[in-house]
């Protein structure tokens, strides 16, 4: 059956469609263990996995331009198989799309004459790619038209600050920094103004921290000290939207409702550690179009970070009492901190070996501990002179202090008095009985 195309719109008028990701991290381990076939670790799936779930989603969306906003790597010196892993995704993402790669501080050496993660795109000049060094800004051809592109990447204090008179303290430095990245990030802006046409769309891409948001896990992996931009300077009317990488808890600081274009940080792609426990983790999708950017937050499959608390303290069998516990909730393919408040008694009974057994039979990823939190009563004195006390006396105390049930402390102490009043009162003054 033959169809008519519907008429195609002015290039202009189309919504240009972005992905929108940051802070890959490839290379994290935490709570994982290694494939013997493969040398490569759980974890590291986990992270690689959630690239694939985007890349499905950016083809099946019909993605026109993609930007990472900084960080592939959890070091930066990542080994080749992290970078090939990558680097098969980077490519399938840039037969999509144009593919924007901002560099960001777990991109950059320690020595700023030596390259940074990413820069054998540039080097090798790959198509469609964009490795983003410089505070620069470029037009993009689309298939749905152009895009104003700005970079910028993480702020590198030697960098910002060449040429500039030294500082007398820490303090006046920071402040030259943040006048500098201000300054950076005006002249994008102007840029920006000057090289898009009035109905061409301007996206600003940022790898740096923002006053005002949340941190998250970053705190624990972060390469140096940070600056922050203000918000009133990214806030800025002449872009549409804002794409951000730095910090990993998903977050818009800034909205078009506010009158302010959308200064959104997408997040990273798969839980870091337990401090992300119940956040969630994905990507961003913008309908880029001037004056009107429209986005969402797109959640993806992270690995179950999951922490229990469990109080075994008046079960005879806590072992038992922990699993059936355990069994009311959903375990499988989580990353499990467990926590078991236990008597003294209880703590000796705990058979931990078979607890992980079970937990494994469970569908548990990984046990990433098992902490036990033993309730201990205090130590009873025996008095200010306890040697002035009788040994039936000083009996009674001791089952006292370690706790012995009524009823059998009754029952020692009826025996110790047929001890004594059967001529065994020496011996047990003495300590042989």
């Amino acid at each position: 059956m033959k169809t008519t195309a519907p008429p195609t719109e002015p290039r202009q008028k189309q919504a240009i469609r972005v992905l929108h990701f940051a802070d890959a991290h490839i290379g994290i381990e935490n709570y994982g263990s290694t494939d013997p076939e493969t040398g490569v670790s759980s974890r590291v799936r986990d992270f690689l996995a959630r690239m694939d779930e985007m890349i499905a989603f950016a083809r099946d969306g019909d993605v026109d331009l993609v930007i990472f906003a900084g960080d592939a790597f959890r070091s930066r010196s990542p080994n080749q198989t992290h970078q090939r892993e990558f680097a098969a995704r980077i490519r399938q993402l840039s037969q999509l799309a144009p593919t924007v790669l901002l560099v960001g501080n777990h991109d950059l050496p320690l020595n700023a004459a030596k390259a940074s993660t990413i820069e054998i795109y540039a080097t090798l000049d790959v198509p469609n790619i964009w490795v983003a060094q410089d505070y620069e800004t470029r037009r993009i051809r689309t298939k749905r038209g152009d895009a104003l592109v700005a970079a910028a990447p993480y702020p590198v204090r030697a960098r910002l600050l060449a040429g500039a008179p030294p500082a007398a303290t820490i303090a006046e430095r920071d402040a030259a920094l943040r006048q500098r990245l201000h300054e950076h990030l005006q002249r994008l802006s102007a840029e920006a103004e000057a090289l898009a046409s009035a109905d061409t769309p301007r996206l600003l891409a940022g790898h740096f921290s923002v006053s005002g948001a949340r941190w998250g896990s970053e705190r624990s992996v972060m390469l140096g000290a940070d600056v922050e931009v203000a918000l009133t300077t990214l806030a800025d009317a002449r872009w549409d939207y804002i794409a951000l990488g730095h910090i990993h808890r998903h977050q818009a600081l800034a909205d078009a409702a506010e009158g302010k274009p959308p200064v959104v940080y997408s997040g990273s792609l798969e839980r870091i550690d337990f401090s992300e426990e119940g956040q969630a983790k994905g990507f961003c999708w913008v309908e880029l179009a001037r004056g009107a950017a429209r986005w969402r937050f797109v959640p993806v499959q992270a690995r179950q970070l999951l922490s229990l608390e469990l109080d075994c303290r008046a079960q005879d069998d806590p072992t038992a009492a922990a699993l059936k516990a355990l069994r009311r909730h959903e375990l499988s393919g989580s990353v499990l901190r467990l926590a078991l408040r236990l008597s003294a008694v209880g703590a000796a009974l705990l058979n931990e070996r078979l607890l992980v057994a079970e937990l494994k039979r469970a569908g548990v990823a990984h046990v990433a501990g098992i902490q036990k939190l033993v309730e201990r009563a205090p130590r009873a004195r025996l008095g200010e002179r306890p040697e002035g006390l009788g040994a039936l006396e000083l009996l009674e105390r001791y089952f006292a202090r370690g706790e012995v049930d009524a009823a059998r402390r009754e029952e020692l102490l009826a025996l110790a008095r047929e001890i004594v009043a059967g001529g065994g009162g020496d011996l047990l003054e003495e300590g042989l009985v």
